[in-house]
C-alpha cells in the first residue's frame, strides 16, 4: 500500500469519526475515542501492513563482496605445491633419503618428538643417517592446510610403523608441519610437532582447506 492510500484511510477515519464540529463538545475532542476497540485495531492493524512494507523497501541490501579468481587461483595453487611437497616428505622418511629431507628442512627447523625431545635440523638428519628413526610404514590421511600469507600450517592423521632409538614406534599419531615460504617462493618446513593419539578410525583420502 503506497503514500496515497495511506492518506486515504486517515481521511476516511476523520471523515466518519472525527465529528466534534457536530456533537456539541466545546473541547473538540474527536469521537474516535468512542470507537469499539475491534474496530481500532482493525484500523491499526491496515495502516501498519501500509507502513512497514513501504520502510523495508527503501532500506539498502549490503552488496556481497565478489570474490577475485585470481585469488582463488592463487590458493589452488599453494595448495598443490604444499601437496607435493607432503609427498615428497613422506618418500624421503620411508627411504631414508637425508639429502631430499635435507632440502625441505629450513636452517631454522625446530622439530618436537612424540617422547617431548627438541630436535634441530642437524639432529634430525643425523637420527636418519644412523637409522635411530626409522618409519617401514607411513599412512596419512585428514590433510588439512590453512595458508596464512607466507605460512603454510599443515595438520594430518598418521599411522606409523618402525622404530626411534631401538624401540618399536607403531599407533597413530597427529602431527603438525609449519612451512615458510622464503625469498624466491621456495617453500621450507620450519617447525614439526607430532602426538600419539588415542583416536583409532579407518584412513581416509586427504582433504584440504
Amino acid at each position: 500500500m503506497e503514500h496515497g492510500e495511506t492518506m486515504l484511510i486517515h481521511a476516511i477515519v476523520n471523515k466518519r469519526f472525527d465529528v466534534a464540529s457536530n456533537s456539541g463538545l466545546t473541547s473538540g475532542t474527536p469521537m474516535l475515542r468512542r470507537l469499539p476497540m475491534r474496530v481500532a485495531a482493525v484500523l491499526f492493524a491496515a495502516l501498519l501492513v501500509a507502513t512497514v512494507p513501504h520502510v523495508f523497501a527503501q532500506s539498502p541490501q549490503s552488496p556481497q563482496r565478489p570474490q577475485n579468481p585470481q585469488r582463488r587461483e592463487h590458493k589452488r595453487l599453494e595448495r598443490a605445491q604444499i601437496v607435493a611437497l607432503e609427498h615428497q616428505w613422506q618418500q624421503a622418511v620411508l627411504a631414508d633419503d637425508v639429502p631430499t629431507m635435507d632440502k625441505l628442512l629450513s636452517e631454522d627447523y625446530l622439530g618436537i618428538t612424540a617422547s617431548g625431545e627438541v630436535l634441530t635440523k642437524a639432529q634430525q638428519l643425523d637420527r636418519m643417517s644412523d637409522r635411530k628413526f626409522v618409519l617401514t610404514r607411513l599412512q596419512t590421511s585428514e590433510l588439512k592446510i590453512k595458508l596464512v600469507g607466507n605460512v603454510a600450517i599443515v595438520t594430518s592423521l598418521a599411522q606409523v610403523e618402525g622404530s626411534s632409538d631401538g624401540e618399536p614406534l607403531n599407533g597413530a599419531f597427529r602431527y603438525t608441519r609449519v612451512y615458510q615460504r622464503l625469498s624466491g617462493g621456495i617453500w621450507k618446513v620450519t617447525s614439526f610437532e607430532i602426538t600419539r593419539t588415542t583416536r583409532l578410525r579407518a584412513l581416509a583420502s586427504p582433504q584440504e582447506n
